[in-house]
This record gives structure tokens, sequence and C-alpha cells, in this order.
């Protein structure tokens, strides 16, 4: 079997909470407007307490957008919305001689469906079929006719990251001919009241990697790319945006919702991810961080930035102070921002920034900046220590 080994992604997509798509997104990004605000969606109790990252959408509205049903799960809708926009910007056309895989990465399913007809009691009960996190990437598949080979990933907040990964790699082993990966999550009450219980959300929007922070946002959204080997891209003309080098995924084992002090999982998957790609760690010109705004997240993963890199630090910021955490899909969202970052040659601030953290002194970007960027390392870390990075590198 060929190993094939350069991989193109030639296409994306995204929706969140500052942009219907990835035009909007990166107009969001450059001009240093979030999407975190008052709760105008989600049918919570807490409404008046906490401030999320919502897209600005109904589900009517975003049904509308993607000529399909209104009833289906947030999650699913958002996962059409920006999984359509990657297929387009790819230009790819469907063949039925080609094995194109979808993989797809998701923590709460159809949760908001669940909510509403179970927890209320209205008579509908189509929400058993929906509820499963199987049920949108199958959705999706069929949509796209991407049905060669289906996957559902659910490692929570590093599940889109592991979709890329696992497409990566299928496509490297020739098991594969391209493939659209990512991730999706829609905001739920249960999700909401489940990280409420633990202590860990800002009733303000957030500032990772500041000494002051008091926790993170959730966020809701959807990101997708479309990749395929160099040489298919080249024999359909299809310009790529940027290769993917490099990833890595480590268990430190450490505890169910907390990363291990000395950042050991996040240093693992870091350095093994740029072992992959053959570059050097002083080669990287920027980290998108998982930078959620919890003490353990921006510590742990800011001990791990200083034991790898040093006093060699590269920029970095995160992106979640602009979208809030989409669980599922923050590692596909952020997949999409760090390859716009290679192919605008852009760096993205890290908003509401203070105090340095006392045990790091790291300070991230504070402004938007336009920087030559040839190497982006992403990170993406989920609870129960399941840490993935990965990595972007221009094409040459």
């Amino acid at each position: 079997m060929t190993e094939r080994k350069d991989i193109w992604i030639t296409g994306m997509g995204v929706v969140s909470a500052i942009g219907n798509n990835l035009n909007e997104c990166l107009s969001s990004l450059r001009n240093e407007q979030s999407g975190i605000g008052k709760i105008n969606f989600l049918d919570t109790l807490h409404r008046e307490q906490y401030v999320l990252g919502e897209v600005k959408l109904s589900n009517n509205e975003i049904a509308s957008l993607v000529n399909d049903n209104t009833d289906l799960p947030r999650t699913t809708l958002l996962a059409i919305l920006a999984a359509q926009e990657a297929l387009v910007s790819a230009n790819y056309s469907f063949d039925k001689k080609k094995r194109i895989g979808l993989i797809l990465g998701t923590t709460v399913g159809g949760m908001d469906r669940t909510e509403k007809y179970y927890v209320k009691g209205e008579n509908n009960v189509n929400y058993a079929l929906t509820h499963h996190c199987a049920f949108t990437s199958h959705y999706v598949a069929r949509k796209f006719r991407t049905n060669n080979y289906i996957n559902t990933i659910s490692t929570a907040c590093s599940s889109g990251a592991n979709a890329i990964m696992l497409g990566s790699r299928l496509i490297k082993q020739g098991l594969l001919d391209a493939a659209i990966v990512g991730g999706t999550d829609a905001l739920s009450v249960f999700t909401l009241n489940g990280f409420r219980s633990l202590m860990i959300l800002d009733h303000e929007p957030c500032k990772p990697f500041s000494a002051g922070r008091k926790g993170l946002n959730l966020g809701e959204g959807a990101g997708f790319v479309f990749i395929e080997p160099k040489n298919d891209a080249i024999k359909r003309n299809q310009k790529g945006i940027c290769r993917i080098t490099g990833y890595s995924n480590a268990n430190d084992a450490f505890h169910q919702t907390a990363s291990s002090p000395d950042g050991r999982g996040a240093y693992k998957t870091m350095s093994e991810a740029i072992s992959l790609s053959g570059i050097n760690s002083s080669e990287i010109d920027y980290i998108n961080v998982h930078g959620t705004g919890t003490d353990n997240n921006d510590l742990t993963e800011g001990i791990a930035m200083k034991n790898l890199f040093g006093d060699a630090m590269p920029d970095f910021s995160s992106t979640k102070t602009f979208t809030g955490h989409c669980l599922g899909a923050a590692g596909a969202i952020e997949a999409v921002i760090s390859a716009s970052s290679i192919q605008n040659n852009e760096i993205y601030a890290n908003l509401r920034f203070e105090n340095p953290i006392q045990e790091t002194g790291l300070i991230p970007v504070l402004q938007f900046k336009k920087k030559k960027v040839r190497h982006v390392l992403s990170n993406s870390f989920g609870f129960g220590g399941c840490d993935t990075s990965l990595l972007f590198s221009e094409i040459e």
C-alpha cells in the first residue's frame, strides 16, 4: 500500500459566534470584535448570569440557509452549514470512483431536541433518533454523498481536532482519497449546567492566560476542512490553502476534568506533532492555544509551552476570546483559524488580557498583526487529559 505523505487543505468552512461563514469570522478576528455576549437563543434559567458565544442565527434561519429540515438538531444544522462552505470552497464535485470519507467530532449531539421534547414533555418521540452523536455524522454524510467512510469522534474538547488527525492518517495510508473532517456542537442547557456545576464558568467575557482569569465562556459552532493528497489537488487544478504536517494525541490520565500540574500531556502532544512534521520547534511562528481561561488549563498549558520552547516562545493567542469554548467543535474551528493565519499571513489577538500568570510570565499576542506565518501549532485539550495538537504549514 502506497503512503501518500503530503496532505493539503483545499477547502474550509466555519460558523461561530463571530460569523456565519469564513469571511465574516475573519473580519471579526481582524477587527477584534468578540462574539461573546448576552444569551439570546438558549432557554435557560441562568440567562442573566452568564455570557455565551452563541451563533447569531435561529434554527429556522440556519435551516433556510442550507435548505433543510427546521426540526433537525442545532448541532446538525451547524455542521451542514460549515461543511457546505468547505466543499464549495474546495471546488469539489462528487465522484463515485473516489473514496471520500466524513469524520465528525462532537459531544452534544441532539441534546437541544432532547431537552425540548423529553425534558419538557412535548409530544414528539423522534428526538430519540437524533439524540446520539452519530446521527449528525450520518446525516451530513448522506447529504453530501460522502458515504465511503463515516466516523464519529467524541473525545470532549479535542473531538474536532482528532477528526482532522484521523482523516489525515487514513489518506496518508491510502485508505481514503479525500475527506471532509471537522467538528460541531450546539449550546444546550445540559452543557451549561454541567460546566456550572464544575464552577469553571466566567460570568463575564473570559480572559485566557491572564492572572485574573475566572473561567471559560461556552460557545457553539462548527468547522470543517476538506483534505486531499497534494497530487490529487494539482490534477484537478485546485489551489491548496496549507499542508497538514504534524499531529499527535496523548492522554496524561491525571484527572477526569483537569490537566496534570506539570503539563505532561500537553508537552507530549506538542513535541510529537512538531517531531512528525520534521521541523524544529524554533520554526513555529504561531500557536493557537487551547486557552480556555480556567486556572488549571492556562497554567498547565503555559508550563508545557515553557518546557518545550524555553525563552524562544512563539507568538500565541487564544481565539476562544472571540468564539467562546465550542467544545467538540473547538479544535476544528481553531484549525480553520490556524490555516487562515498561514493563508493570510496574520495573527489574531488574545482579547482582554490583563497581567501575566506569575508562574509562567507569558504574554500572548494582544493585537491583530500581519506577519509572515509558515508553521502554526493548534492545541485542543479535552477532559480526561485527551490532548491533541495539529501542525499546519505553508505550501512551499
